[in-house]
């Protein structure tokens, strides 16, 4: 097993797809490549929304055995990560979470927290206390 498969994943989904690309940047420059990372942004057309195909692929880019952790910018986003996690299929599914954390500031303090091997549950909560 790689370094990079040790630690838990994040993917981040983002109606915009510069918004998605971007958060990504600044995830990868807080902690290099010891986390899997990837993002998705945009609908299949290009132009702004959500792709719940988009969204598996970029999980399945991020894939960790520890677990994934997944950061949405709105609802939109968050019900097409939930039918790409249906999608992932069992037992996969069952180590795939959604973070009720702000986008940007959760993926950098959970990227964080990974990069020191912290288990799925720690890398969530650390993300889920930012929010209010």
């Amino acid at each position: 097993m790689n370094a990079k498969a040790a630690n838990v994943g994040i993917v981040i989904v983002s109606h915009s797809p510069l918004v998605a690309q971007g958060t990504a940047d600044m995830v990868r420059q807080m902690v290099g490549d010891c986390v899997p990372l990837a993002w998705s942004g945009g609908n299949v057309e290009g132009g702004l929304g959500t792709d719940a195909g988009g969204i598996l692929k970029a999980i399945e880019r991020a894939w960790s055995d520890e677990g994934v952790a997944v950061f949405v910018d709105l609802g939109g986003a968050e019900t097409n990560s939930e039918m790409a996690i249906e999608m992932l299929g069992q037992p996969r599914s069952d180590r795939v979470t959604i973070c009720n954390a702000p986008l940007v500031e959760g993926a950098v303090v959970a990227a964080a927290e990974a990069s020191g091997g912290a288990p799925l549950a720690r890398v969530v909560a650390t993300a889920e206390e930012l929010s209010p």
